[in-house]
């Protein structure tokens, strides 16, 4: 990493205030790290490289990978429908959605929160407490009986419940709970020690705590703005060094074979120009057509996220914050430095 990309790093961090760490990685060696600001501010702890974070939707595909593992195994098919994967009861849901549909956000299912329409995920728990929210199934009154958003298989719309039902088709088929079953099956493979599903109330020791700032500059953390415990949909907590094990775990065919793993970095959908959507992971294509990056980002109160693996260069990139924004501006100035060694190399 040279020290001009270094500077301006360091430039858009003092003007947003950043507050997270930054990795990134070239052919598995790590060329530039370093950690911003606090992870707990009461008490002045700093945050460091290998401090977890919560990374909100970034893993959707840890549940795309464990889908796809079952299928391997024979347990389940993307073309299976979702009538016939779970035994729960739903007033308006199409019998025509499948595993297919529901990993590509083209379901047209009703969401329990509609990124479309909504901008205050708070707004949530006024009648449904997130200290309740521990379980996938504790996700299903908020959207099992609304009518259905779009046709099936009509349009891409993002969907968060669509990969909670992917979840409890995940427990079911494995008979394990969800997060045990991506412990045991994902982050035990990649080598993902210090990652794992924490409940907010009793979160393990160096993992950062949440901000969400007011409207007066004052700050307060995000543990009455989230669910206690995540799932399929999001809320993991990965390390930096974790999140480039699972990349590297992924695209060496660790988790999936090689066939497989293309399958599921296939882009399925176009989302706009440039833009795809595989199985739980984005894509973004160059003006030539050629796979530029595969992404993954998250948003919560309190939660900023990017990674990508771009593969021409075979460079891996994470940036977590414990703030609600920020990762995106710093994604953009590593980009630009990535674009510049991919065109020196063609």
């Amino acid at each position: 990493m040279n020290v001009i990309l270094e500077e301006k790093i360091k430039d858009v961090i003092d003007q947003i205030d950043f507050s997270g760490v930054v990795y990134v990685e070239e052919n598995g060696k790590g060329i530039f790290e370093s950690a911003w600001n606090f992870a707990n501010r009461s008490d002045q702890i700093e945050n460091k490289i290998d401090t977890r974070f919560g990374i909100a939707s970034g893993c959707k595909l840890f549940t795309a990978v464990a889908i796809y593992q079952l299928v391997e195994k024979g347990m389940i098919s993307f073309d299976k429908k979702l009538i016939d994967c779970l035994d729960i009861p739903f007033k308006h849901i199409s019998s025509e959605v499948t595993v297919h549909h529901l990993l590509t956000h083209t379901s047209g299912i009703p969401d329990y929160f509609d990124e479309e329409f909504m901008d205050d995920f708070e707004e949530l728990w006024v009648e449904n407490p997130m200290y309740h929210i521990r379980r996938l199934e504790d996700f299903l009154p908020l959207f099992q009986d609304q009518p259905m958003k779009n046709q099936v298989g009509a349009s891409f719309s993002y969907n968060n419940a669509g990969f909670i039902l992917l979840g409890l088709i995940v427990e079911k088929a494995s008979g394990l709970d969800f997060s045990d079953y991506v412990q045991k099956n994902i982050f035990d493979k990649a080598d993902m020690t210090d990652s794992g599903y924490f409940s907010f109330d009793s979160l393990p020791a160096n993992t950062a705590t949440g901000y969400i700032e007011n409207s007066d500059g004052t700050w307060k953390t995000n543990i009455y703005s989230l669910p206690v415990k995540g799932g399929a949909d999001g809320g993991a907590f990965v390390t930096a060094y974790d999140m480039s094990k699972f990349w590297r775990a992924l695209m060496g065919y660790q988790l999936l074979n090689e066939r497989n793993t293309r399958q599921l970095l296939t882009p399925y959908t176009q989302v706009n120009e440039t833009s795809f959507y595989g199985y739980g992971i984005w894509i973004k294509k160059n003006i030539e057509n050629n796979i530029f990056k595969y992404h993954v980002m998250g948003y919560d109160p309190g939660v900023s996220f990017h990674s990508a693996h771009y593969p021409d260069v075979s460079i891996n990139v994470v940036i977590c914050s414990n703030k609600s924004d920020g990762a995106f501006d710093i994604m953009k100035v590593i980009e630009e430095e990535v674009t510049n060694k991919i065109a020196v190399k063609k």
